[in-house]
């Protein structure tokens, strides 16, 4: 296999995590009730408790994956809790659409920041896709009416900035720490869970779930909190940052198309319109590899 095709296949890897975000929506209508830290911290925890016996079917050699440089273990707690952690303060601190159109600037950010690795060039084509799934996005989390920023909400929309630039600088930093294998995420995890324990701790009251409820939480555990994060991490080490950066606008985009399915959102033309404001940005920030695929077959 070429670098190039590694490169590539490394890029259709990441996108996995894009879809199963996804589902995120989706699973979370059914774990309303529960507190939003209680929620991380267990969601985290049926991520690790698996992602540790998938290690553990290698021996107690593959536990050698755990043990890496500080450096890596601040930024993949640091990213996974801290995303979590300031995007349910910006829920509580502003309005909800608000908060998420200001916290999805990750994508883009990744594109932007993605420009000081080494080895990438930010292209037109990636900065105008990466625009286009903005406006897309922020058609469907608007639904059309637009937004209005008030002031007062000035400390919910700061945690939401901080919550965007979290999140893509763990996503470009990650490329830094390559060589940490993908197994080394399951401490991450856990440590996540840790924190959501902690702060669920001091800030929350315990909700007992019920059985539907704790499906959903380890169907969360499994795929969107757990599976995701996992090849999210491959993606970014070794595939197109910036061709993820702007497919991870499909995320909105497939959620929605989800709730419609289920039957808990209506289609409409707004939602057309952000489908294609989506798609496209996709299709023109992925021009340079399509073309190359295009070329090989």
């Amino acid at each position: 296999m070429t670098l190039l095709d590694h490169r590539t296949k490394a890029t259709m890897i990441g996108g996995i995590a894009i879809v199963l975000w996804a589902l995120l929506a989706l699973f979370t209508t059914e774990v309303s009730a529960i507190p939003p830290f209680q929620l991380v911290s267990l969601c985290f925890s049926v991520a690790a408790i698996f992602s540790f016996i998938w290690i553990a079917r290698g021996g107690l050699a593959a536990f050698q994956a755990l043990r890496q440089p500080v450096g890596a273990w601040g930024l993949g707690v640091g990213g996974l809790f801290g995303y979590h952690f300031f995007y349910f303060v910006a829920l509580a601190n502003a309005p909800a659409v608000d908060a998420s159109l200001i916290a999805y600037l990750w994508p883009l950010f990744i594109v932007l920041f993605s420009a000081l690795l080494p080895g990438e060039r930010l292209r037109w084509y990636h900065f105008a896709g990466a625009v286009l799934g903005l406006c897309g996005a922020a058609v469907l989390v608007t639904k059309g009416h637009g937004f209005d920023f008030d002031p007062a909400y000035g400390p919910g929309y700061g945690a939401a900035m901080v919550c965007s630039i979290l999140w893509s600088g763990y996503s470009v930093l990650n490329r830094r720490y390559r060589n940490v294998p993908v197994e080394a995420v399951c401490g991450f995890c856990a440590g996540a869970a840790l924190l959501g324990f902690i702060t669920h701790g001091l800030t929350e009251i315990w909700v007992m779930p019920d059985a539907g409820q704790w499906l959903a939480i380890i169907g969360l555990g499994l795929g969107p909190v757990g599976v995701a994060f996992f090849v999210w991490d491959y993606g970014t080490k070794h595939g197109d940052i910036q061709v993820l950066g702007v497919a991870s606008y499909g995320a909105p985009l497939l959620s929605t198309i989800l709730l419609i399915g289920f039957g808990k959102a209506e289609a409409s033309p707004t939602v057309i319109a952000g489908c294609l404001l989506i798609v496209g940005g996709a299709l023109l920030a992925s021009i340079k590899m399509l073309r190359r695929k295009t070329v090989v077959a």
